[in-house]
């Protein structure tokens, strides 16, 4: 028979094993996360960058536009680049005639936050007329806006608004949803990289939106 020191001796060998191989484990998991994050983000740029237009003499002319939102403000009530420059470009479109009515979609989960509303109020400062702005109220995800876009508001064809690295995913979900659907990039943020980041993790759930957690909830 063991005795008892061999076995309290063996114990802790055990228990140290087992937690290498658990510590081996969570390694290998994590680095199969970062392949997944990387192939994800690589598959859906290459697979946009045709129609995510920087210039805008190049871009197709569409009757409709969809905008996407965002908040007008970040922390501390101090001004969203982001939503500003979305609006500085969805009213340039207008303006010059590449888009003729514009969708506004984002967030209304309260009576104090609303982007669509919010869009609206920026927009009409830049010279944007009321009736030719359609407010989408439940665009809560970028997913629900392209397929209401395409359901609700009945379009097959529109220019997503938004910035570049937004618009990569937003137009693989369009394509996926059997959308005709180009993007006008507007201006970026460089000091963005918390938004950024919370994109490129965001490309992974795109893709598990296209083929299997959504795939059949709008056919």
């Amino acid at each position: 028979m063991k005795s008892t020191l061999e076995i309290a001796i063996r114990e802790p060998l055990n228990f140290t094993r087992f937690i290498k191989r658990v510590i081996k484990g969570l390694i290998a998991l994590g680095f199969m996360g970062i392949i997944l994050v990387l192939m994800s983000n690589i598959w859906i740029v290459f697979s946009t960058e045709n129609y995510n237009y920087y210039n805008f003499e190049n871009l197709p002319s569409n009757d409709f536009a969809l905008v996407l939102g965002t908040s007008k403000n970040v922390t501390k009530g101090k001004e969203n680049l982001f939503f500003r420059y979305r609006i500085e470009a969805a009213a340039r479109l207008y303006h010059e005639g590449k888009v003729k009515y514009l969708i506004l979609s984002g967030n209304h989960d309260s009576i104090f936050y609303n982007e669509p509303a919010d869009m609206r109020q920026a927009l009409l400062k830049l010279g944007v007329p009321y009736d030719v702005m359609i407010l989408d109220f439940a665009g809560f995800r970028t997913y629900d806006s392209i397929v209401r876009c395409k359901k609700v508001f009945n379009q097959q064809k529109f220019t997503i608004v938004s910035q570049p690295t937004h618009n990569a995913r937003a137009l693989f979900l369009a394509q996926h949803l059997g959308v005709d659907a180009v993007a006008f990039a507007a201006q970026d943020v460089p000091s963005g990289y918390k938004t950024y980041l919370r994109e490129y993790l965001a490309r992974p759930k795109a893709i598990l939106d296209v083929y299997f957690l959504e795939s059949q909830k709008y056919n």
